[in-house]
């Protein structure tokens, strides 16, 4: 038997001599279970609902790349969006790829919708183990400039919406014993971004803080909830809605890009990726947090 590396030193029995093939493939068996060596998906046999599945625009916004990562690693995907051709959109990659997508439109900033949405989503799976709530608009400006109805519009969307989702998510993972909760936020909550946008940065804010009282309130239920931080993402939101607050969409790239100690933004599947941590067990001790995804650029901002 030949073996090299660090299977050299497995592949001996006592004395130096190699085990038998029978013997080698029950050690096999024992390594590979004490290494933890698991082959299931990290979300399997788990159902999550995704607010904003969709995406605002051409490509991979963060609701988009949340469903479609959620279904790689064994979810079933409940995908809601205002715009159903765009849900459609992230269902029919899921479900093409061979996952489990069912989609719903609704308005999340309305009560009767979100209460049908979350009934739909029982009725066709009959649990819920993940709320991710990742909705949210923006638009640059301050105080004197943005008209009271975009304000309000806006502070629905990003922090009503997700009282709306969890106060008729949150008893079925009372009754079921648990969950995961995953509020989008934004470094925008603690720092400039640049340019004004002082309904955008309170209401993440508010995101951390109703995060921090959920992840309190429900511990004792097992159910956490955490909050994902993005920094300077390049996404079709940021595209279509902070482009104007710069020359051009190549002038916004380029200086963005370069505030990133990393030299270049982040992207949707960045926080798909912190998202499905969250969302799985891996993460089964964790609650309450502020989990930065930035690219270490809030590290330039700190004194």
């Amino acid at each position: 038997m030949v073996c090299m590396g660090e299977a050299q030193a497995f592949c001996l029995g006592v004395g130096g001599q190699p085990f038998s093939p029978l013997a080698l493939g029950r050690h096999l068996v024992d390594w590979c279970s004490a290494m933890r060596w698991d082959m299931r998906k990290r979300l399997e046999g788990k159902v999550a609902i995704v607010t904003g599945a969709g995406s605002s625009g051409p490509g991979w916004g963060n609701g988009k790349a949340c469903a479609v990562q959620f279904a790689r690693e064994g979810a079933r995907v409940f995908a809601v969006d205002i715009n159903l051709e765009s849900a459609n959109e992230t269902g029919a990659i899921i479900n093409e790829e061979g996952g489990d997508c069912a989609v719903f439109r609704a308005d999340v900033t309305d009560s009767d919708a979100v209460a049908q949405l979350v009934s739909a989503c029982m009725e066709a799976y009959g649990h819920i183990d993940v709320l991710h709530n990742n909705v949210g608009i923006v638009e640059p400006g301050g105080p004197e400039k943005i008209q009271e109805e975009n304000w309000d519009r806006l502070i629905d969307v990003n922090i009503k919406s997700m009282y709306l989702t969890c106060k008729n998510v949150l008893p079925h993972m009372v009754e079921a014993g648990g969950g995961s909760v995953i509020n989008v936020s934004s470094i925008a909550s603690f720092f400039s971004l640049g340019y004004p946008c002082v309904s955008y940065s309170a209401s993440k804010g508010a995101v951390n803080a109703f995060t921090r009282n959920i992840a309190t309130q429900y511990a004792k239920n097992h159910i956490r909830c955490n909050a994902i931080l993005p920094g300077l993402m390049d996404t079709p939101l940021i595209r279509g809605a902070v482009s104007g607050a710069y020359e051009d969409v190549e002038a916004m790239i380029a200086e963005r890009d370069a505030l990133c100690p990393m030299g270049k933004m982040g992207d949707a599947w960045d926080v798909a990726n912190t998202a499905v941590f969250l969302a799985s067990d891996e993460s089964h001790y964790i609650t309450g947090i502020e989990l930065i995804v930035d690219g270490g650029l809030t590290l330039t901002m700190r004194p």
